[in-house]
């Protein structure tokens, strides 16, 4: 495979290696990057030389930044929202294929991991961080929704922190990455090289990433998990802001928060914590089933398109939501994004 392809694929030692090869666009993922990830893990599951994956990014600004959203964007204007539902479908099945590998699979996580790049990092059994991580889930801001396996991830984490990345899109850092069990091990990023090797050579995962772990500093997420509980378990977009509200006098973080959630798509966010709401009672196939319905409406909507125009293609930063605010979602809109789709079962 040419070191010019958008993934790099190659069995080394006991090791399964895949580079996401798109330093430029933030290693974002294509359809044919989801199709070759796809191919390699058939092949190593059934290569009994191959006992463990590992997934990084080219480049040291990200692990991965999410899909190709421009290119998804580009092929609904065009009226091709077929073709973009097929990547959607794909990389979900890839998603779930993650979730249940049968080897252990080593996402080294460097740099920004967003999106499409949580849905290949985040379901594997090891996700090892370095010191330059920035988790988030931004869709919102752009019109989308938390999808890749988010409705089953997020409402799982501690102290509705879920919720609160969801409806925020808040990037947090190694810390609390750690602290919500976003990743298992934390690893200097100079210490990567030397962790491959292991893993190439054979050793022991588990001993072999205690043996890198490096002294971590305490979560600043977990400093206002109070807050984040008592806001964050509102049962409606209003009700969470009204909450933050009550608690700007006292609190910066509660006050960055209200004026965050305020700048993004009411309708986006209310889709947000609906999913965070059926979640977290879902199987992993369910919750990936309920993304696919979702994505599927969001597809055929406005808030997508009007949100990568504003914030990715013209960079105005003035998107033009529909309903603007929060007080004009309606439920039962909400509810249409949910309803079961002719051909649900995405899984064989």
């Amino acid at each position: 495979m040419s070191e010019e392809s958008e993934v790099l694929v190659r069995r080394q030692g006991a090791a399964g290696i895949i580079v996401l090869n798109r330093p430029k666009a933030l290693n974002a993922l294509t359809q044919t990057m989801v199709r070759e990830m796809d191919r390699a893990l058939k092949a190593w599951e059934r290569d009994p030389a191959v006992t463990r994956i590992v997934v990084k990014g080219a480049g040291e600004r990200a692990f991965c930044a999410g899909g190709d959203i421009r290119a998804l964007h580009d092929l609904g204007k065009a009226g091709r929202q077929a073709e973009a539902l097929a990547f959607w479908r794909e990389e979900y099945i890839l998603n779930r294929y993650i979730k249940r590998y049968p080897k252990p699979y080593v996402a080294l996580i460097d740099g920004i991991v967003m999106g499409g790049g949580v849905g290949v990092s985040l379901h594997g059994s090891h996700r090892v961080a370095g010191d330059r991580i920035g988790f988030a889930m931004p869709e919102v801001g752009i019109g989308f929704f938390p999808d890749v396996g988010a409705t089953y991830a997020l409402p799982r984490l501690p102290f509705r922190a879920g919720s609160y990345l969801a409806l925020t899109g808040q990037r947090i850092g190694r810390a609390d990455a750690l602290a919500l069990g976003i990743a298992t091990h934390g690893v200097a990023s100079v210490d990567f090289p030397a962790v491959e090797a292991g893993l190439i050579a054979g050793d022991d995962i588990d001993t072999l990433l205690k043996a890198h772990e490096s002294v971590i500093e305490p979560s600043p997420l977990v400093a206002h998990k109070d807050i984040i509980e008592r806001a964050f378990g509102g049962s409606s977009v209003r009700a969470i802001l009204t909450a933050l509200d009550a608690e700007a006098l006292a609190s910066e973080f509660a006050r960055a928060a209200a004026a965050t959630m305020r700048t993004k798509s009411p309708l986006s966010m209310a889709i947000a914590l609906e999913q965070m709401r059926r979640g977290s009672a879902l199987t992993f196939e369910e919750a990936m089933t309920m993304e696919m319905r979702i994505v599927t409406r969001v597809a055929a909507g406005h808030e997508f398109y009007e949100g990568v125009r504003a914030l990715i293609i013209d960079k105005d930063q003035k998107p033009a939501w529909r309903p603007a605010s929060v007080d004009g979602v309606d439920p039962v809109e909400v509810a249409t994004y949910f309803a079961p789709l002719p051909d649900d079962l995405i899984f064989a």
